[in-house]
């Protein structure tokens, strides 16, 4: 557009000036901003000679764990081939996940074994070495299962509300007081209701088997959610006006909780005392005690006294009512094998080299199986020169509505078999799904274990830490509050069992215990390492990293995909791409820890920037490999680490890196990159760079990465 000529000749002089201007402010800033300061993040290690915050064999510490998985996937998984690389991580001793437990299934550890009956009833593996190599083992669906729903393939569902009375959910028989040596009414058993939102209730319908309840409460609980329900005390809960029940007679019951409806969302039968009969044709006392229920109802009578049920019954999870209950019986039978949910055989993990010929924290099934069976593998593994020092009893029970003095009475049972077989074996658990809140769960555990006189069967104290449920938010804020609050929750885990000197192991760890694109990306990496060195500076003795085997990208929430993994696995089986995890266990393993292990010491380190951690440890050949890692998802850090020794008389002691040079190692996001439709379009190595270093060095780490300063 042309424009008017005096108008123009202005805005051109305008336009001209300001050029001018703008050029030398330019070469003003260029020229004077680099002689303004820096802003530099200063890390600042404690040394206190001989007074570490812990010491620690890497070689010990640093594990990977090994799960279950479905049909067919572990013999990829687990090739020669495969397994060879997933050793390159350095991460030595092996945690044996338990998916059986988490299904709520039987564990048949070793394929051959006898029944307690002619093809059902309760199972005991053979413990005679050399009748077949332990390839695979499977679980056992359980025909008298109560609830709805379960944590790992979820495809069964609950007696209770089948819709079928020939079925039936009964109660653990081990918490009887027959097997406790306690009255049943110490450890009352319970059928928990959720309607899904709240419903008028005033009648409930029981169609009991035998054994049936003599002594039961019909409640009501006000509660936000089922996962409150787990902790609560029992003051939460409220009996209906009518609902203490005192009888002598089971069969078909209907019971009128009260004359005015009471709107609910969660109702619950606590059974207290038993009829301790059963019309079950056996011999054995494990099929007469407890409770049994066909199926129940709750609802409302209406002014014509039609009742209206708000169950749905149906023999299908994702349709029927969702109830959960406080146990179940492992009984089971030949036909209900689950062949699509399959475990490592024992003798597959210990031969193929996953174990490096180190103990592996043993798994025992403890809420699905009996005491016998557990043996049994203690003697297998023994026979067979499998080292094993440790076992862990039971998998996330807290995340089963299982409760503390439940558990102690199973844990108690169990201790006492396996003590049987070797009495210098050590046992723990209880593999916590989480620790959120769960201090007095622990502590009601550790109360209940000492009354009874068994508190030292109790050797160490397990848990998974997978702290982001919500894999679509912005990882920046979760990644920031992370260290804090491992340090807080194991803080208050700690003071429910106060005993010095009781070991913490993290038996599972990663980003989200839900698949989500962080921990396939570069978040994965930062969360694993920070996890790891925060947990051993805090004093934890082992830690094992969950998503050892090759595996696939899931879609497990609508908004995101990924999963916990080392490695994703290709069409052929074999290993396609090594993950930003990989490499930040390989830092650990090799570069901030001395490779062949050794006794490492650990320091205090702070920094002035709440994104950026720092963990600094003395490695056995004398050298400091401090750990830096950017929680910024934007902005690199000059970083400045400085030294103080804060024992007295060590002012003239030289501490520190020596002035020279320092190895370096770094990780970011300049070197991963998952492209459009989450496929990998850039995989490199850490970066390893000669720095001169004097006491005005700084080093640069870039936004969102892991760096090891060693020298």
């Amino acid at each position: 557009m042309k424009l008017r000529s005096r108008q123009g000749r202005q805005l051109l002089t305008l336009l001209a000036c300001l050029s001018i201007f703008f050029g030398f402010a330019s070469i003003f800033l260029k020229t004077v901003g680099t002689q303004f300061p820096k802003q530099i993040t200063v890390v600042r290690i404690f040394f206190k000679p001989g007074h570490p915050l812990n010491r620690f064999d890497p070689s010990y510490a640093l594990g990977a764990a090994i799960d279950g998985h479905e049909r067919g996937e572990l013999d990829q998984m687990l090739s020669r081939e495969n397994v060879s690389k997933m050793l390159s991580a350095g991460l030595k001793p092996i945690s044996y996940r338990l998916r059986t437990e988490l299904a709520a299934e039987a564990w048949h550890w070793n394929p051959k074994g006898s029944w307690s009956e002619a093809d059902s009833g309760y199972w005991i593996s053979n413990n005679k070495p050399g009748l077949s190599v332990l390839s695979l083992s499977y679980g056992y669906r359980l025909p008298r299962r109560g609830n709805t729903v379960d944590q790992a393939n979820n495809d069964d569902y609950s007696r209770l509300d089948d819709g079928d009375s020939r079925t039936f959910w009964k109660s653990n028989p081990y918490l009887d007081e027959h097997f406790t040596g306690q009255p049943n009414a110490t450890l009352p058993q319970w059928i928990l209701i959720d309607l899904g939102k709240k419903k008028f209730v005033n009648v409930i319908r029981l169609n009991w088997a035998e054994p049936f309840a003599t002594v039961y409460d019909v409640q009501f609980g006000d509660f936000s959610s089922i996962d409150e329900i787990s902790q609560s005390p029992p003051d939460r809960w409220h009996t209906f006006p009518n609902g203490e029940i005192r009888t002598q007679h089971g069969g078909d019951v209907e019971i009128r909780l009260s004359t005015e409806p009471v709107a609910t969302r969660f109702v619950r039968v606590l059974m207290k005392e038993s009829s301790e009969r059963s019309n079950y044709k056996s011999r054995d006392v494990r099929a007469h005690v407890g409770y049994a229920v066909r199926e129940i109802s709750v609802g409302m009578l209406d002014s014509e006294h039609r009742f209206h049920d708000e169950i749905r019954h149906a023999p299908n999870n994702a349709v029927q009512t969702k109830l959960y209950v406080s146990s179940t019986d492992p009984w089971h039978r030949a036909k209900d094998k689950d062949p699509m949910v399959e475990q490592a055989g024992f003798d597959r993990i210990f031969k193929n080299g996953l174990t490096n010929q180190m103990p592996m924290l043993t798994p025992v099934a403890l809420l699905y199986d009996t005491p016998e069976n557990a043996a049994a593998e203690l003697r297998y593994l023994k026979a067979c020169g499998y080292p094993v020092s440790r076992m862990e009893l039971g998998e996330e029970p807290d995340g089963q509505f299982t409760t503390p003095e439940d558990y102690g009475a199973l844990y108690i049972q169990f201790a006492n078999a396996l003590h049987a077989v070797d009495p210098n074996i050590k046992l723990g658990g209880p593999s916590f799904q989480d620790i959120v809140g769960k201090d007095d769960w622990l502590r009601r555990f550790v109360i209940y274990l000492s009354r009874r006189g068994h508190l030292e069967d109790y050797t160490f104290s397990s848990f998974e830490w997978y702290p982001f449920d919500d894999v679509c938010q912005q990882t920046a804020p979760q990644l920031k509050k992370s260290t804090s609050l491992l340090t807080e929750l194991l803080t208050a885990m700690r003071r429910a069992d106060s005993r010095d000197g009781i070991p913490w192991i993290m038996t599972e760890y990663g980003y989200s215990a839900f698949g989500g694109r962080p921990e396939i990306d570069i978040e994965g990496a930062l969360f694993n390492a920070d996890a790891v060195a925060n947990f051993l500076t805090l004093g934890g003795e082992q830690t094992f990293l969950y998503g050892y085997e090759p595996n696939e990208i899931l879609q497990e929430v609508k908004c995101s995909r990924g999963n916990n993994m080392l490695f994703l696995i290709g069409d052929d089986g074999k290993i396609s791409y090594r993950m930003p995890t990989y490499y930040a266990a390989l830092l650990l393993t090799h570069e901030w820890t001395q490779p062949g292990g050794g006794l490492h010491e650990l320091y205090q380190a702070t920094t002035d920037d709440p994104l950026v951690t720092a963990y600094a440890t003395m490695r056995p050949d004398q050298l400091w490999a401090v750990l830096l890692i950017n929680k910024d998802p934007d902005n690199a850090r000059e970083v400045k680490i400085e030294f103080e020794c804060e024992e007295p008389g060590c002012e003239d002691l030289r501490v520190g890196y020596l002035h020279g040079e320092l190895d370096f190692y770094q990780y970011s996001s300049n070197d991963y990159q998952l492209g459009t439709g989450f496929r990998v379009v850039r995989d490199r190595s850490p970066e390893h760079q000669r720095l001169k270093f004097s006491d005005s060095t700084t080093i640069t780490i870039p936004a969102y990465s892991l760096s090891v300063v060693r020298g």
